[in-house]
């Protein structure tokens, strides 16, 4: 059974900040407007910009420090913004970074949680910058926002039993706090509630990757379940990018050895058996009757793409690969060409993910779980 998505749609998202870091200390600077911080006990008060607050986890308990206090011991803090324009800094672990809305802290499990309740398309901003960069084409930008709203709605419930929606590390969408950057503002704005749905209208898997070499792979020969929008398709816009080529080379001794510990066990005599042809994308390696899956080999030996050809020459073994990453859904390389090019946002999506349509959020349905 299908039902509406309109009913959560929502203008704030919870996300969990340094989620990849075990953080027992923050230090919390207000930088404009003005916070309200409530310890859910009788302190509560206002925070002007300047104002440093130290949060720090004690005995599974929060300790505050501000210079009005030398030290307040709470099991939750929330710290508002109250002002309408406010916004704040974190340091954790000497990384600084700079978020809007609030901030609600406690601990769980021995670790400090620090959760930025935030504007969804502040939170959306923030997102392309840190998967898609900056000094890009405004389509380009427009094409990463709507991937990430689609993502965002699509597993905003994917921490719900850990009381958030999402973290900030590739476990879920990078999020490194929001951005300056007018273009990328401008268009997270322009794109707002737009998300990109299959023929069934709910959201799909918005999947991307770096460069696909000129093909991306369909997402059953990376995941082993195939989705209708995620198919090969033959991509022209990336192939003289940055990451379209790459070369790795080992001893034929090592590529020997390392078939072996796969199971090879044929004939080594003759080293053109280990050539390999990829003209097209394969799913495996073979030679003889032995094949180990493309996958394993970019996994073990740390290429960047399971798209390589392998040539063995003299006490060589020459990889010569195409693309970065999985190869599954949106080439961004391939999509920033073709921003260049004129192409709009909209003709990018529809051509990596094969018959979905945009649509507002509120037009979307999800299956009953």
């Amino acid at each position: 059974m299908l039902f509406l998505l309109s009913e959560f749609v929502c203008g704030q998202v919870r996300i969990r900040l340094f989620s990849g870091s075990e953080a027992g200390l923050a230090i919390l600077t207000v930088i404009s407007g003005k916070y309200e911080m409530d310890t859910y006990s009788d302190h509560s008060f206002e925070i002007a910009p300047g104002e440093i607050v130290i949060i720090s986890r004690v005995n599974n308990r929060l300790n505050i420090k501000t210079r009005r206090s030398a030290g307040i011991t709470c099991d939750s803090l929330l710290v508002t913004g109250i002002s309408g324009d406010d916004s704040f800094s974190l340091r954790v672990n000497g990384i600084l970074r700079y978020y809007s809305g609030d901030l609600n802290c406690y601990c769980d499990l021995g670790a400090l949680m620090l959760i930025n309740i935030c504007d969804m398309e502040s939170y959306i901003a923030g997102v392309v910058k840190a998967e898609g960069g900056s000094g890009r084409n405004i389509e380009y930008f427009k094409t990463q926002a709507v991937i990430a709203r689609t993502y965002m709605y699509r597993y905003f419930d994917k921490h719900i039993t850990d009381h958030f929606n999402l973290c900030d590390d590739t476990h879920c969408q990078v999020f490194q706090g929001i951005t300056d950057d007018s273009t990328i503002i401008r268009a997270a704005l322009d794109t707002k509630g737009e998300v990109i749905l299959g023929s069934d209208s709910a959201l799909i898997i918005a999947a991307f990757h770096s460069n696909c070499g000129g093909e991306t792979a369909p997402s059953e020969s990376v995941w082993l379940t195939g989705e209708p929008y995620l198919r090969r398709v033959t991509d022209p816009f990336c192939t003289a990018s940055r990451n379209a080529k790459w070369q790795k080379s080992i001893s034929l001794n090592e590529w020997i050895a390392y078939l072996g510990k796969a199971g090879y066990t044929g004939d080594n005599s003759n080293p053109e058996l280990f050539n390999l042809s990829q003209a097209t994308r394969l799913t495996e390696y073979k030679t003889g009757g032995f094949s180990v899956s493309l996958r394993q080999i970019r996994t073990d030996l740390n290429l960047r793409s399971t798209f390589f050809s392998v040539r063995a020459a003299g006490d060589s073994v020459l990889l010569s690969g195409r693309g970065y990453g999985h190869g599954v859904g949106l080439c961004q390389e391939g999509a920033m060409s073709m921003a260049l090019k004129g192409f709009d946002y909209r003709q990018i999506i529809n051509f990596y993910y094969t018959g979905v349509h945009l649509a507002d959020i509120t037009e979307a349905v999800a299956r009953e779980k």
